[in-house]
């Protein structure tokens, strides 16, 4: 009799949480199997998660409802904020400058996301080549322009591409060419902006390549050398294919960080240049916030900017999808 009132007695609960039902006995049971602690398998999780939750709603999220909230208002911090309405959206509609600065980010993106994408394809091809000596010493020194200061990397490279002493333009020079002011011009200014953040990101992109392309059974590379196929067509045939989703993922990164070029123009022109050929989106938000002090303004720059990288990146996700999946067939 007392063994059996033992057996029916409920045994304690491991933690607060512990569910009472009887019919998650078997449940309870079935977890155990595996190892871990019980406690640490339920609801503490949230407390563990409540630091980045708490930091992200405090500097992340509220920011951005603020943000929106002050783009509908003429803000003034010391004489408080003007209900307006619509007025900032219409106004950056019609300013000629947000327009440039539409153009000059779209020219600087594109100038630098597509030769960075080929180059760092090229690279990880090469570095994934078991036959190549030093891999990881070449490896490692492709992230020392990722952790190297942006500014003076816009030092140096201002230096490479100078009008009178610069190195470009000594080789153009040399060659019997007019020299090219990269500093003045459109276009020229560009390339240098674009140089910079390819010089600095190409090295990254490089590595998830390499590692994606690791990831690849060399089974694939033997049925297609044995089916006759060269190194061409096995890149062609075999690594394309199998780089699709690495390659939407970094056509979309480097678009979010692209249409967001901040700090090697105004290293180069805090006022956006003579012709504004240095302006940027985020380079003309930051002018109106804290130069002009047109916080409404600048919120609603903000707003367009996300806007603009929202329907860019879904763009470039299906591109980047047709082309690799029409690659596969």
């Amino acid at each position: 009799m007392s063994v059996t009132s033992e057996s029916q007695r409920q045994k304690k609960p491991l933690t607060p949480w512990k569910r009472t039902d009887p019919l998650a006995e078997p449940i309870a049971k079935k977890k155990r199997l595996f190892p871990g602690v019980d406690s640490l398998n339920g609801r503490w999780g949230y407390l563990f998660i409540s630091p980045f939750v708490i930091t992200f709603l405090i500097f992340g999220l509220a920011p951005v409802v603020y943000s929106v909230y002050i783009a509908f208002y003429h803000y003034d911090p010391l004489g408080g904020a003007t209900y307006t309405g619509l007025h900032n959206f219409n106004v950056l509609i019609h300013d000629s400058d947000f327009w440039i600065a539409i153009r000059n980010t779209f020219s600087i993106w594109a100038l630098s996301t597509f030769p960075q994408l080929m180059m760092a394809i090229g690279l990880a091809t090469i570095l994934r080549n078991t036959r190549l000596r030093g891999r990881t010493f070449f490896r490692t020194i492709l992230l020392v322009p990722n952790i190297t200061s942006v500014i003076a990397m816009t030092i140096v490279f201002s230096q490479i591409f100078g009008y009178k002493f610069g190195i470009i333009n000594d080789i153009l020079g040399g060659i019997g060419l007019h020299h090219i002011d990269f500093l003045e011009g459109t276009i020229p200014s560009h390339i240098q902006i674009a140089t910079i953040i390819t010089w600095r990101w190409v090295g990254y992109n490089t590595l998830i390549f390499l590692a994606s392309m690791l990831a690849i059974s060399d089974e694939l590379y033997e049925s297609a050398s044995v089916d006759g196929a060269n190194k061409w067509e096995q890149f062609r045939f075999v690594t394309l294919p199998q780089l699709k989703n690495t390659i939407t993922f970094v056509l979309i990164m480097g678009t979010i960080g692209g249409l967001q070029v901040f700090a090697e123009p105004r290293q180069l022109d805090p006022g956006g240049g003579d012709s504004h050929q240095f302006l940027t989106l985020t380079l003309f938000l930051y002018n109106q916030a804290f130069v002009n002090y047109k916080y409404g303004y600048a919120a609603a720059i903000g707003i367009m900017i996300t806007f603009i990288v929202l329907i860019v990146s879904t763009i470039n996700f299906f591109i980047s999808r047709k082309i690799t999946s029409d690659g596969t067939r």
